[in-house]
């Protein structure tokens, strides 16, 4: 009886310790790194943001079906206003954010790098473009091509493929975004094979009315009109041109992606426009082509370039998590520390939608190569 009540005493204590161990495992994987994302989920610039925070939502699902390292988004909308950018930041700060996909427009960008860099916060954003985002802090990164980078681009493209010989510029003086491809774009374009015959500005509070700007474009025989600005006053100024009569080409950056699924605008008057971007819907590859497939059964509409970066945002966060050994226990200054590492580290590089191998300065600059898009019936479409 005795030997009987022993063994059913061991049998227990070893039955606790399997609930135990089970239990501890179970925490364990439970442990998620959260992930915070700050874009305009309403409001004008509502694409750009919505395109992100989807497309991060399929890899974070897509990661976590993997096993292993687990992750939990949470994307708070900012409306593309730095101070409500800023209190988005604070919000997710009290949720116990690690590491923050975000901003996703330039300026709430360069105000909310500004608090996680005081607050050791790793961050990786999909497009705020500008050098101020990542200046003078070393835990800020960029996916994106910077500024600088597309001005420079830019005009390399349209000199090498001749798409015209005398250039207006339309650009939004007050924005450091348009101000900062545009400044590159004119320096570049001093040695090329094109003249750049007129440059006119708005601001935000003005840009409902082009007349002035495409009159100064045409009485100076401008063939094309060269936009660094993002698509909402891009689509005012193709349908105010079609109205005048005024037909050059226009050629524009990653801002002007989302231009054909804006509501009211007439996407026949794109018809023919190009565009630098990273990212191409209609590639063939294995990657690209499974991503355009399951965003479109899920939201209805073909990923942009937008999505793309985020997409690629998430995972690049997840390859560099996974080479330095983080796990969702850690603090975030510590996984701050770690990340900061991996990726200016010279063997880390990330295959992505928007760019093979693509790899970080120490300045949080990425490394990729630009792609020549034009819009064909409705859709983009590689330019040779």
């Amino acid at each position: 009886m005795k030997k009987h009540r022993i063994f059913c005493i061991a049998l227990t204590l070893v039955m606790s310790l399997a609930v135990l161990a089970g239990c501890g495992t179970s925490t364990q994987q439970s442990t998620a790194i959260k992930i915070g994302g700050i874009g305009p989920l309403t409001g004008g610039a509502a694409t750009y943001g919505t395109s992100v925070a989807n497309a991060a939502k399929l890899a974070v699902e897509e990661i976590n079906a993997l096993g292993g390292l687990q992750f939990e988004l949470n994307f708070q909308d900012d409306e593309h206003d730095a101070e409500k950018s800023v209190n988005a930041y604070n919000t997710l700060k009290d949720w116990g954010m690690q590491v923050l996909c975000g901003t996703v427009t330039t300026t709430p960008g360069i105000a909310v790098s500004a608090e996680a860099y005081n607050d050791r916060i790793f961050t990786l954003t999909p497009s705020a473009s500008s050098p101020k985002v990542v200046e003078g802090k070393d835990n800020i990164f960029q996916l994106c091509f910077t500024d600088p980078n597309q001005g420079i681009a830019s005009a390399q493209y349209i000199a090498d493929a001749v798409l015209g010989t005398k250039i207006a510029v339309i650009y939004n003086n007050a924005d450091a975004y348009s101000t900062g491809i545009y400044e590159k774009f004119a320096s570049e374009a001093n040695d090329k094979n094109f003249a750049i015959v007129s440059v006119t500005t708005f601001t935000d509070d003005t840009a409902t009315d082009f007349s002035v700007q495409l009159s100064e474009a045409r009485n100076a025989d401008a063939d094309l009109v060269f936009l660094p600005i993002y698509y909402q006053p891009a689509s005012l100024i193709l349908t105010q041109a079609d109205a005048m009569g005024y037909t050059p080409k226009f050629f524009g950056v990653d801002g002007m992606d989302g231009i054909l699924t804006m509501e009211n605008f007439n996407t026949d008057l794109a018809e023919g426009v190009m565009l630098l971007t990273p990212f191409a819907p209609d590639a063939s590859d294995e990657k690209t082509v499974a991503f355009v497939q399951k965003y479109q059964e899920r939201f209805g509409e073909i990923p942009n370039q937008f999505a793309a970066d985020g997409y690629d945002v998430v995972y690049a966060i997840y390859e560099a998590s996974k080479k330095a050994g983080i796990k969702g226990d850690m603090s975030a200054a510590d996984i701050c520390e770690k990340l900061i590492k991996v990726f200016t580290s010279s063997d880390f590089s990330v295959d992505g939608l928007t760019g093979e191998n693509m790899t970080w300065s120490t300045s949080g600059e990425v490394s990729k190569a630009p792609k020549g898009m034009v819009i064909e019936n409705g859709v983009y479409v590689g330019m040779q």
